[in-house]
């Protein structure tokens, strides 16, 4: 599958209730982490931090947390250093991410306040990344978000837990449900609309087989990001795009950038 079709997803509606959308987060966050889906990527984030001026992570459009647990510990272990991470989203999870940086001690921590991708701060410093959620902005504002990081010289790692294919899209429409009856009681932070919208009035897992879906369909293919690139004219900052494969058969796809 080459082409991409930007339909829409109800977690990018603003009229969308934010209660749907942080339990639809906490499912991904809950699947990501499981799977270890970006364990292959360590590799990739130890490159980004080398050319980084210090050793942090800022994370943007960070959902419900991903598996970004996980990784940071990795790093830890890897690089023998310290490594912290910054959530951010424009729509900020603040109950998942108080749950991150409770669980990791306050290594990973958090911006309550909302973070524009396209125009990141210049205080927030640190290699950017963002997993999971590329495919959610159209060509010219995914040019904007990487064009942002080209022009403030910062690293940027581009991550997106699937490869693009028919299989996974049949995969989401038959395996979600059921995942979604099994997992539900076990997700945290515990909240009885989770309950309430999976087992009584079942919006959670619809609203997410649609946008799993649709996710799938608006992925940016390496060539797709590569070509993104090229619009942007920033001196001494490369470009590196292609796919990991995951022990489960899954593949990632991915776009790093750094300054040279």
């Amino acid at each position: 599958m080459t082409k991409r079709y930007h339909l829409f997803e109800f977690e990018d509606l603003s009229w969308f209730p934010d209660l749907l959308r942080q339990n639809m987060m906490d499912f991904l966050r809950f699947a990501i982490s499981k799977l270890g889906i970006y364990e292959p990527i360590v590799p990739l984030l130890q490159e980004l931090l080398a050319r980084s001026s210090q050793p942090e992570i800022l994370d943007l459009c960070s959902g419900g947390g991903g598996g970004i647990k996980g990784l940071q510990q990795l790093l830890v272990n890897q690089t023998q250093q310290s490594v912290t991470v910054t959530l951010s989203d424009k729509f900020p999870n603040i109950p998942a991410f108080e749950l991150v940086k409770k669980e990791t001690s306050g290594a990973i921590k958090y911006i309550s306040q909302p973070v524009d991708a396209t125009n990141v701060p210049a205080d927030l410093t640190g290699c950017r990344t963002i997993f999971s959620a590329f495919h959610h902005f159209q060509p010219d504002m995914a040019r904007s978000i990487l064009g942002d990081a080209a022009r403030k010289r910062v690293p940027i790692g581009i991550f997106e837990g699937a490869g693009k294919s028919y299989f996974e899209i049949l995969a989401a429409l038959l395996f979600f449900p059921l995942v979604f009856l099994v997992i539900t009681p076990f997700l945290r932070p515990f909240r009885w609309s989770r309950i309430f919208f999976t087992y009584l009035v079942p919006l959670i897992p619809l609203c997410t087989m649609w946008d799993g879906t649709v996710s799938i369909l608006r992925l940016y293919t390496p060539q797709h990001l590569l070509q993104l690139t090229k619009d942007i004219p920033v001196d001494n900052y490369t470009w590196r795009a292609g796919k990991i494969k995951h022990k489960t058969g899954l593949k990632i796809i991915y776009l790093i950038g750094y300054p040279v």
